[in-house]
């Protein structure tokens, strides 16, 4: 057993003991972080009079062998070492004597693991934000196609006015953005280095833990060692952010699997992303946007267990901490997987305008046009509301849409009605009229678009 605390010890730990304790089968995922820190605590040192010019140099060509044995195949990270660190450190000694032995001076493993941490978290920001942009760059390319593609839009799962298709995905567009700015807000705050508080109190040796934050691409270093080594408050709005992308995932694939089912057909899903049954030769299943739904409880629950973990930890550290990596890990390489997945899957959907335009129709979304028009010509909007009312009656009766009824029996529920109402009520007009800034009219959603292009046309990362 490979480990760095062995001198207050008389007795090796139980092998159980040992193995439960252990973290290397999910933290060597931080062997560039660890590397990349330790580089820069060895520069710092160095440049501090605190080890020397070609002890620095060694240290630094060390890591950087076993760093490329590891992504050769020529080095395994194995269970033998307790954690990421041990290995590294281990390894190091081995290659290039006690120099090896002073890279951890100045540095616990508190500090160290947070730093780890925060470089992961602050790398997986910039990931996912990668993935929602090109999420979003699809959405802007199916709401510019389908500017004219009528549907019916819905409040309480019934149909309720009629909009666009390119209206509709704006909305999935919004919340993505706001997924961005959240991404953005959690990077500025995970930004700024732990590296140097020690276990919790600093230390003795006269670190420059402002140059160390530089060499690394922080703000700065953290202002409360205590704070440093025991705070995880990024890895929580990490999660929380995850989960309201999976959140709005999950109700735009619910929508996708309605939209899919035979009563709805207003979309296809590609073979690619669809899978058939074993027993029944005429099904195909909607199974990505399903995952999708399905994997957003999968990232609740690590949002739930971190807070858990956190809820009565006293100050500082805690190994109950060592509980954020797992739950973690899964959640971002979940997100990443399903915003991929559902970009391709709406990429390669076929969309069916007929079949869109005559559920809305049938759906009677324009009968508040129809009230519209009748107040119009000076009837009263009570009593619009109320000949509107048996006029979907009567649709209903006779199974058909508003439009398709005669002028005749339009002018037996009401005497004003005239053969303009067949322009009024028609979805191109009732759509097109509807011009407020967010509505879904063509000339209004024309200018949200170029907002959004120009939008996208920015990236926060640079």
């Amino acid at each position: 057993m490979a480990q760095l605390w062995g001198g207050r010890f008389t007795k090796q730990t139980d092998d159980m003991v040992y193995a439960f304790n252990a973290s290397i089968s999910f933290d060597k995922r931080f062997l560039e972080q660890d590397i990349t820190g330790s580089i820069a605590h060895v520069v710092m040192l160095e440049k501090q009079g605190v080890i020397t010019l070609q002890e620095k140099d060694d240290i630094v060509k060390g890591l950087t062998a076993i760093r490329e044995d590891v992504q050769s195949g020529r080095l395994e990270i194995t269970s033998e070492y307790e954690d990421i660190h041990s290995f590294l450190e281990a390894n190091l000694i081995q290659r290039i004597g006690d120099a090896g032995k002073k890279m951890h001076t100045g540095r616990s493993r508190n500090d160290q693991v947070a730093l780890d941490m925060r470089l992961y978290v602050r790398e997986e920001l910039l990931a996912v934000d990668g993935c929602l942009k090109q999420l979003l760059t699809e959405i802007l390319r199916i709401q510019k196609e389908n500017l004219d593609t009528y549907m019916p839009g819905f409040t309480h799962l019934q149909k309720a006015q009629p909009i666009t298709l390119a209206h509709h995905f704006g909305a999935y567009f919004e919340m993505f953005k706001r997924d961005r700015l959240r991404l953005k807000d959690i990077y500025h705050r995970v930004n700024y280095c732990p590296l140097g508080a020690g276990a919790l109190a600093g230390t003795t040796y006269p670190l420059d833990r402002y140059y160390t934050a530089s060499l690394l691409g922080f703000e700065g270093p953290t202002l409360n060692s205590i704070d440093s080594v025991s705070d995880r408050d990024y890895v929580i709005e990490f999660l929380s952010a995850l989960s309201m992308i999976m959140m709005h995932l999950s109700r735009f694939s619910e929508e996708i699997i309605i939209w899919n089912s035979n009563e709805y057909r207003f979309v296809e899903i590609d073979d690619a992303y669809s899978t058939g049954s074993s027993i029944m030769p005429q099904k195909k299943n909607p199974d990505i946007a399903e995952l999708v739904r399905g994997k957003t409880g999968r990232v609740y629950g690590a949002l739930i267990g971190m807070l858990t973990t956190m809820k009565a930890l006293p100050l500082a550290y805690n190994k109950d901490m060592q509980e954020d990596k797992e739950g973690t890990f899964d959640a971002i390489d979940t997100v990443k997987d399903c915003i991929v997945l559902f970009t391709g899957m709406i990429a390669t959907m076929k969309f069916r305008p007929e079949n869109m335009a005559r559920s809305a129709m049938r759906g009677f979304t324009n009968a508040t046009d129809a009230a519209d028009y009748l107040v119009k010509k000076g009837v009263p909007f009570r009593d619009a509301h109320g000949i509107i009312g048996r006029l979907v009656l009567t649709c209903i009766e006779k199974e058909k849409a508003i439009e398709e009824l005669t002028l005749a029996e339009l002018k037996e529920l009401s005497p004003v009605f005239e053969a303009d109402v067949y322009d009024e009520i028609s979805l191109k007009t009732c759509v097109g009229k509807r011009l407020t800034v967010g509505a879904p009219g063509r000339a209004a959603m024309e200018d949200v678009i170029k907002q959004n292009e120009a939008y996208l046309s920015v990236d926060w990362q640079q």
